[in-house]
């Protein structure tokens, strides 16, 4: 299910159960009930939760907007060392660029295709990609050069494939959600109390209440879909995350 859906749909449900809840409180609501005033340590129970509860939801959004860096930038790098390899290949003989080029496009294909979607599901991995990596560096360490500019440039190229085989392995520990099981609980309940006490304050159904209860439990919704989104370093969905090895597949 595509993300702007999930979000759309819990946005919908939400602020229907806040508006539909204060609609069936204010019908059992007794005529003689004084709703005017809202007790003193009422007020300061609801500005310390939802200070409190900022507070976790700010650090949980750092955190994970943090990691989706983070693993952004482990592709970028690996992707990088690669397109680095296919570059300084061209001191060396035709057949030989063109047999380590086609390695290097299949490795690519085989992350985008096979391994991002498999790691998106949390499903174990095989070792052809560790396999197709291999073979690019034994390609590149069983050649001898032939001539000054090729031993020049031979380990360099070993150097950029240790690169993105670091990259790789760092890309891998990275898949997964970031956020543990007890945090997102916390944040679930954090906002259940917080959105709850929109009705202990003793909102009625006046037209600016239900607007002003409706947008903020949207804002909520909202931050928890944005922590959802990016606890995920690789992303929900598709291969977005993948680009630059993406780019490198169709520039080989």
């Amino acid at each position: 299910m595509p993300e702007w859906l999930v979000y759309t749909l819990a946005s919908i449900l939400v602020c229907v159960l806040v508006i539909t809840a204060t609609v069936m409180r204010h019908r059992r609501v007794d005529a003689d009930e004084d709703t005017s005033q809202t007790p003193d340590v009422l007020e300061y129970m609801v500005m310390m939760v939802g200070v409190v509860y900022a507070i976790v939801l700010g650090l949980a959004i750092a955190g994970v907007w943090e990691a989706r860096g983070a693993a952004e930038d482990t592709v970028q790098r690996e992707a990088q060392a690669l397109y680095e390899v296919d570059q300084r290949l061209d001191v060396y003989p035709a057949a030989f660029r063109s047999q380590v080029k086609d390695h290097i496009d299949a490795y690519a294909r085989h992350a985008v295709t096979t391994e991002w979607p498999a790691l998106k599901d949390d499903t174990p991995l095989d070792t052809t990609g560790a396999d197709l990596l291999a073979r690019i560096r034994g390609d590149i360490a069983h050649h001898t050069p032939a001539n000054e500019l090729q031993a020049q440039a031979y380990q360099p190229l070993l150097d950029q494939v240790a690169a993105a085989d670091d990259a790789r392995h760092q890309r891998l520990d990275s898949a997964g959600t970031t956020l543990p099981g007890a945090l997102w609980f916390g944040l679930i309940a954090g906002a259940v109390v917080t959105l709850g006490l929109l009705y202990t304050l003793q909102i009625r159904r006046s037209a600016r209440e239900l607007i002003l209860a409706t947008t903020f439990s949207a804002l909520i919704v909202f931050l928890l879909f944005l922590v959802w989104s990016f606890d995920a370093p690789l992303g929900h969905s598709g291969t977005d995350t993948a680009q630059p090895l993406t780019d490198l597949i169709t520039t080989t």
